[in-house]
């Protein structure tokens, strides 16, 4: 398979910046924050970070603030982890495909349910 130079630094990007929102990160905000997927542009100068909240289904208030706030020593400490020439300007996004499947395996149970409850006992 003939993968992309981006593509590769973007799972290095992915797997790094994980490990310093769980170990590094101090801010209450972004403690829960797993990272997702990273796009990155193929000159390797910008990445879109999508992220979720564990135990949340909804993106809660002030993660937004935390990550931007958090965005200066994210970029600083990849630039210590990756042999880059340039560190690429981060830039996050909430995930939505977690609520959407959480979402769809809500209503598949409420489905389930209610066929249970219809069938007469034997």
């Amino acid at each position: 398979m003939d993968f992309k130079r981006a593509d590769r630094v973007a799972d290095l990007i992915r797997q790094e910046l994980s490990g310093i929102l769980r170990r590094e990160a101090h801010d209450p905000r972004i403690a829960n924050i797993t990272v997702t997927d990273v796009k990155l542009t193929d000159d390797l100068r910008s990445a879109r970070i999508y992220f979720v909240e564990l135990g949340r289904d909804r993106q809660s208030e002030g993660v937004e603030r935390g990550l931007a706030r958090a965005k200066g020593f994210l970029r600083r400490e990849l630039g210590r982890r990756l042999q880059l020439r340039y560190v690429p300007e981060l830039s996050f996004f909430y995930d939505p495909s977690f609520e959407y499947g959480a979402r769809i395996e809500r209503l598949l149970r409420e489905i389930g349910k209610d066929e249970t409850d219809d069938q007469p006992d034997r």
